[in-house]
């Protein structure tokens, strides 16, 4: 997969090979006592637990466009009393465009690039969509969606399905997804048109010297028969939900110096009481990450010595 993202997008030495363009955050959270009845993590007891954040464009591209129709993401590592962490990477489509590991590494192996061109082959990437059936909603999403105006706009879904273990051993099936209480605003086409290469990390900038930023957690439960190992499919919309708290940043700064830099948001990374199903991308994902972060730690330990 990591080498499948490089023939696609280059290889960016001690950058990270998905999500490259990024920015980095700071704040805390504080869960409620309604998510706690389901799940004895220490991520609803109430406290106010640190967090460091980043937020991404889709991609391994480092100079990608903020106007590009793709996901955008928010990685987040909660720091729980204890030392504990729980680990939460999201994307701004309710959907992902992948049911199995193969629909993903497809995708990137269409993307990859002639070596006498420069450009990748469109009669590849239409070939992996007549293909792939399973990345049809997420495509549809995003071009019938314009993208986020910002960061601050912008509903995060953790897409897959989690289980909340509570202090009885009862378990509970959930999605969750993180809401901006700002409100979510897409750019208008014309708006989309006017905007700069790059406008996310300056819009957001602007937004927090007005205060925090915040987004609710809000907690689907699951039902018997929803989908619980494919992150392509949505559950009914009349799903019970709960409101488990809420994330506030409060600062934020460029990607390669902020202290997001030198964590690996890996999804499989949880804290007692939230559990990962038999979800096969879920898996796939954490040990991609795993070889993301040791090569670019390795390139800039590498530059290090060099320099």
């Amino acid at each position: 997969m990591n080498d499948a993202l490089e023939g696609a997008y280059g290889r960016h030495e001690g950058k990270r090979r998905n999500h490259t363009k990024g920015l980095g955050a700071v704040g805390y959270f504080v869960g409620t006592k309604e998510a706690a009845d389901l799940s004895r993590s220490g991520l609803f007891a109430g406290d106010r637990i640190e967090v460091i954040g980043r937020f991404s464009t889709a991609g391994g591209d480092p100079s990608a466009s903020d106007s590009e129709r793709s996901p955008r993401g928010i990685g987040l590592e909660f720091r729980l009393k204890g030392g504990a962490l729980q680990h939460m990477t999201m994307i701004h489509t309710p959907m992902f465009f992948a049911r199995t590991p193969s629909t993903f590494l497809d995708k990137f192996l269409a993307l990859a690039k002639d070596v006498h061109t420069g450009k990748a082959d469109p009669g590849k990437l239409a070939a992996f969509m007549k293909q792939h059936p399973d990345q049809a909603a997420q495509f549809h999403f995003l071009e019938t969606n314009n993208p986020p105006a910002s960061y601050a706009n912008t509903a995060f879904y953790g897409i897959h399905t989690f289980r909340f273990i509570d202090h009885n051993e009862r378990s509970t099936n959930v999605r969750w997804r993180f809401m901006p209480e700002d409100g979510e605003k897409t750019l208008t086409d014309a708006q989309l048109a006017r905007k700069p290469h790059d406008f996310l990390d300056e819009a957001f900038r602007v937004r927090l010297e007005q205060g925090p930023v915040r987004w609710h957690m809000i907690v689907t439960i699951g039902e018997p028969g929803d989908p619980e190992d494919d992150p392509t499919i949505l559950w009914p919309s009349e799903r019970r939900e709960i409101r488990a708290g809420t994330l506030t940043l409060t600062s934020s700064s460029p990607d390669q110096i902020s202290g997001a830099y030198n964590i690996n948001f890996d999804p499989m990374l949880m804290a007692d009481g939230i559990e990962p199903t038999n979800d096969p991308i879920l898996s796939f994902r954490s040990s991609s990450y795993a070889i993301s972060h040791s090569r670019r730690l390795t390139e800039v330990s590498s530059k290090s010595a060099t320099d």
